[in-house]
């Protein structure tokens, strides 16, 4: 019993599984330290950020409903404009057609008589 008492233990290393690399020369590695952390790490909790995100998606959110309503005005005053540049055409072939259709109805007005009747 004594003699697995007098056996000195040797205290294994803080890296994985207590693996130590062979070059002595080597420093070993340790975590990064950030010089710069983003806003959205500094501030003080998960709520708040959270909160931060939420804020930026409402106001994402009522951005596109508003250009979405831009553009609805838009196609609506398009569609406005094309109708009157319609009927504009339409009373246009009108007017040219309007002689010619009086013509035919005086000549068809003529031809209605009887004769040796």
């Amino acid at each position: 019993m004594e003699s697995s008492e007098s056996i000195p233990v040797i205290p294994l290393a803080s890296s994985s599984n207590g693996r130590v690399s062979s070059k002595s020369w080597k420093p070993l590695k340790s975590a990064t330290v950030r010089s710069h952390q983003s806003a959205g790490r500094k501030s003080k909790s998960w709520e708040d950020r959270m909160e931060k995100t939420k804020k930026a998606l409402s106001i994402k959110k009522l951005e596109v409903e508003l250009k979405e309503e831009k553009k609805q005005a838009v196609m609506r005053r398009k569609e406005v404009t094309m109708e009157r540049k319609k009927a504009a055409e339409e009373r246009q072939r009108l007017e040219r057609i309007r002689p010619r259709k009086a013509a035919r109805l005086r000549r068809k007005a003529g031809r209605s008589k009887k004769v040796n009747g």
